[in-house]
């Protein structure tokens, strides 16, 4: 089996050393001095980064004779909500108004600090402050049914007008009577062995999935609230749902192709590049240049650049499958070191020289 390159060791010591969990299933750690082997975002107390072995995949530290920590669980799929944790997450799921206590939880056996940390690892806030936005996520839905301000206020546990509203402009940045016809984007994390992702839905389709460490993050969520005059709340949807799954199969070698719909949301030079990115096969490259003909415009290989780092629906819109004219790898939001991992994905290798195979495609200045 080959083996899969890593991020530098520099970036993977700075990930350790902060617990950053975009590196979740990108990587695991192993100490030296212990022989044990943890997840990035493990929380026992640190070693020197000289006494730090980094591999791939839990199972190559096994093999190097490492055992797995005993407090992070390393070998658990990365990602996996902890049993202990599903019956709470069903039940806020089940009833998204419910406005939740530490006695709450208690009464469920459950320690609230230990429920705090999960949720901030995995949703980058408190279990609170999680409960609330969906809270308020249901209330947006109610208004723009119709219902009026002050009942949907209530029916969310809100003792004033005032205190809802305030909530409301705190988690959408807008007044009720701004929402009426806003669109809920529906926002989750997903897990994968690239490390976190982040996904958003509306109205059936999906229209942001991105690496929850790309810098470009937040820019690409002000655009899309721009461009789909949308307030975003986090949650899942069958449609999230489907898209975990088939990231899950691509991942694993099972799927090579999507089949959910999708929503750009681009100028239109953006949405012929995004639109021509979908035509590149899986396992095949070609030059931004060769996009740049493909959509008639053969002059503006600069411009296909620009839009390719604008794509904000990574893997579906295989922006990672265009490379340089000399067949090396350029650009990529996500790291060009996951763009090679994602090649790889989709058997497709470099070649002795380090420069990637451009096909006969390439060749006649054809796109497919």
């Amino acid at each position: 089996m080959e083996t899969k390159e890593l991020p530098s060791r520099d970036t993977m010591i700075d990930a350790f050393l902060h617990r950053d969990d975009a590196f979740e299933g990108v990587f695991v750690t192993a100490v030296v001095t212990t022989g044990i082997f943890c997840r990035p975002t493990c929380s026992a107390r640190k070693p020197k980064p000289q006494n730090v072995e980094f591999y791939a995949t839990p199972r190559d530290a096994l093999v190097a004779g490492y055992r797995p920590c005993r407090r992070c669980r390393p070998l658990r799929p990365a990602g996996t909500t902890p049993g202990w944790l599903a019956p709470l997450l069903e039940a806020v799921e089940d009833d998204p108004t419910r406005r939740w206590r530490d006695v709450d939880l208690r009464e469920r056996g459950l320690e609230p600090t230990r429920v705090r940390r999960w949720f901030q690892s995995h949703h980058g806030m408190t279990f609170h402050a999680y409960s609330r936005a969906r809270r308020l996520g249901e209330a947006i839905g109610h208004i723009q049914e119709g219902r009026q301000v002050s009942r949907t206020a209530y029916e969310a546990g809100y003792e004033s007008l005032s205190g809802f509203n305030e909530a409301l402009k705190q988690l959408a940045g807008r007044t009720p009577a701004s929402v009426e016809d806003a669109r809920v984007v529906t926002v989750t994390r997903l897990t994968t062995p690239l490390g976190q992702m982040i996904a958003g839905a509306a109205d059936g389709k999906v229209v942001l999935l991105e690496f929850a460490d790309r810098r470009a993050l937040p820019t690409q969520f002000g655009r899309l609230s721009k461009a789909l005059d949308a307030v975003f709340v986090p949650g899942t949807d069958e449609l999230l749902d489907k898209l975990a799954t088939q990231l899950e199969a691509y991942f694993s070698g099972n799927r090579r192709s999507f089949d959910l719909p999708i929503e750009t949301s681009g100028t239109p030079f953006q949405e012929k590049v995004w639109a021509a990115l979908r035509k590149i096969s899986p396992g095949t490259v070609c030059s931004y240049s060769d996009v740049a003909a493909a959509i008639g415009r053969p002059t503006a290989t600069r411009a296909v650049a620009r839009a390719n780092g604008d794509n904000r629906i990574a893997i579906l819109i295989p922006c990672h499958r265009v490379i340089g004219a000399d067949g090396s790898l350029t650009g990529y939001g996500g790291g060009l070191w996951r763009k090679k991992r994602l090649l790889e994905v989709e058997g497709l290798s470099a070649l002795e020289d380090g420069k990637y195979p451009l096909g006969e495609a390439h060749r006649q200045g054809e796109l497919l």
